[in-house]
């Protein structure tokens, strides 16, 4: 069974250890076990620090941490996965870096042909967006909803990213994500564990 559905946690950018760690930790508590471990602006010691320290949060609640664009962090921390854009390593090459046993994503944007290179050259899932405005990237391209429902066709799980809240996620999933990829929503929200909990509840209500 695939490891990619449900609430897909990814984490904001946080020079505070700590902080990260707290918010989490709290992520966890309230059902998500899939996390992405992202960092635009860390250093590379900085990092390290903070990836290893997710993977052994992740590790004691038998959730899966994929780390956003950098295969060898992912190979040094022995984390589940690596997750690709436009600008990063190939997924043919980060298969061939990890081997068959890791995760690997690659954002395709909302380009269904980059979907499906993407499938061939071994990503075991793939993610579209910005479906809605994005604080982390007020200019991303927005991507259709119903992009959702023609991923499907492509056999792997379709991951959905880009300005989800609790009030817009329903029509995602009702369109064919298997995981929604979320940061501000979540980590920025007053209870982060409640917020998580809301999220997870929405896939099981969908399943129902």
């Amino acid at each position: 069974m695939s490891r990619v559905k449900g609430l897909y946690a990814v984490t904001p950018d946080l020079a505070d250890t700590a902080l990260l760690r707290s918010k989490v930790r709290q992520v966890l508590a309230g059902g998500a076990r899939l996390l992405q471990y992202r960092n635009k602006a860390a250093d590379r010691n900085l990092r390290r620090e903070q990836a290893a320290v997710l993977r052994q949060l992740c590790a004691d609640a038998g959730a899966t941490l994929i780390i956003n664009d950098d295969v060898e962090l992912a190979c040094e921390i022995d984390a589940h996965g690596v997750h690709v854009g436009a600008d990063d390593a190939a997924v043919s090459a980060a298969r061939a870096r990890l081997g068959d046993n890791k995760i690997i994503g690659a954002s395709c944007y909302s380009d269904l042909a980059r979907a499906r290179c993407a499938a061939a050259e071994g990503a075991d899932y793939i993610a579209f967006g910005s479906f809605f405005a994005s604080s982390v990237k007020p200019n991303a391209v927005r991507a259709p909803v119903a992009l959702l429902t023609s991923a499907r066709n492509i056999g792997i799980p379709v991951a959905a990213i880009g300005g989800i809240t609790l009030d817009n996620a329903g029509q995602l999933i009702h369109a064919g994500a298997d995981a929604l990829a979320v940061i501000s929503a979540l980590f920025s929200a007053s209870d982060v564990k409640t917020a998580a909990r809301e999220f997870c509840e929405l896939f099981t209500q969908a399943n129902a």
